[in-house]
């Protein structure tokens, strides 16, 4: 008679605090993404489906049984709205099932393995995430899990997010196009916004078609794009590094620029109906749209004061 108080008394003790680490992990969450906000970088998990649409799966097989890092699980099959990216519950919802779990972590309960994706270096959970977000909570380090490994040649890291894995996938069509990371080994084209590679892809076409008129026939891809790296890009790069314009632009490649120059280049050249060089063009563009804050400032400020100028024209001439 006298072990079944202590049995319920023990199962209250353990009920309160499974809920007061729930409540513990919850408001981490909340200040999680408090700041993902101000730093605006990414606080979600990644959604398997969409990061496997985004790869050239080549194929997948079992790979067993095996201790995985926790801290590499990064993503879900189809709870990746639930929890954050340090897998914290972000809502209440899933408060019964987590305590659960959390109450078995309290007893030193076995649980069984979950059950994973690997794409890269990182892991999805496709069941268990609720052991997966208790445990990362609990500070385990490792987890044990059934794992299916997808192949992909795209590097994916923990601080993967869907825009790198898209551009990542950009890049590699890109110097599969192009051949010009084998041609050159010290190549390394980056960008930061998705569908810029394409882009690319059109000035190596419009050089490519310029050479096969000076030619009088027409030139392989590949051929046109060593010419337009070593003729169009690399000349502009040059330009870029020697002004020291990519300070102008922090987070910004020196792509980026290249890109952004011809196309203000051309705006130039239309408006001015007179032709523009390249340094000119660098020069100007780094002037009237430096994202440094100080550079930002005075443009706000040089703005100000032409308007109240126009303004009081106006009123004078009215």
């Amino acid at each position: 008679m006298s072990a079944e108080p202590s049995y319920n008394h023990s199962n209250t003790e353990l009920d309160a605090t499974a809920h007061e680490d729930f409540d513990r992990a919850h408001f981490k969450a909340f200040w999680n993404a408090m700041l993902s906000l101000l730093t605006q970088q990414s606080n979600s998990l990644l959604p398997f489906d969409e990061v496997r649409k985004r790869l050239d799966i080549k194929g997948q097989h079992y790979a067993g049984l095996q201790q995985v890092p926790i801290e590499r699980i990064v993503g879900s099959v189809n709870r990746y709205h639930d929890f954050d990216r340090a897998f914290l519950p972000r809502v209440t919802y899933t408060r019964d099932r987590w305590e659960s779990i959390d109450k078995a972590h309290l007893r030193d309960e076995m649980l069984p393995p979950v059950e994973l994706y690997k794409i890269g270096e990182i892991y999805f959970v496709k069941d268990g995430n609720h052991r997966v977000s208790v445990g990362r909570e609990k500070g385990q380090a490792f987890i044990d899990a059934e794992v299916i490994e997808l192949e992909t040649n795209v590097p994916i890291s923990r601080e993967t997010d869907l825009n790198d894995l898209i551009l990542a996938q950009e890049k590699a069509h890109f110097y599969e196009a192009t051949k010009l990371n084998e041609k050159y080994p010290d190549c390394d084209i980056d960008l930061t916004l998705p569908g810029q590679f394409g882009r690319l892809l059109e000035h190596i076409n419009v050089h490519r078609w310029y050479l096969g008129e000076q030619r009088g026939g027409e030139v392989p891809f590949e051929e046109a794009a060593s010419s337009w790296f070593e003729r169009v890009y690399q000349p502009l790069v040059h330009i870029i590094r020697e002004g020291n314009i990519l300070r102008e632009f922090p987070g910004r490649t020196e792509a980026d620029l290249y890109l952004w120059i011809i196309e203000h280049r051309q705006y130039l050249m239309e408006a001015y109906k007179d032709e523009v060089s390249l340094e000119e063009a660098a020069k100007h563009f780094a002037q009237e749209f430096s994202q440094r804050p100080l550079a930002r400032l005075k443009r706000l400020l040089r703005r100000a004061v032409g308007a109240i100028t126009a303004d009081g024209h106006q009123k004078a001439e009215e």
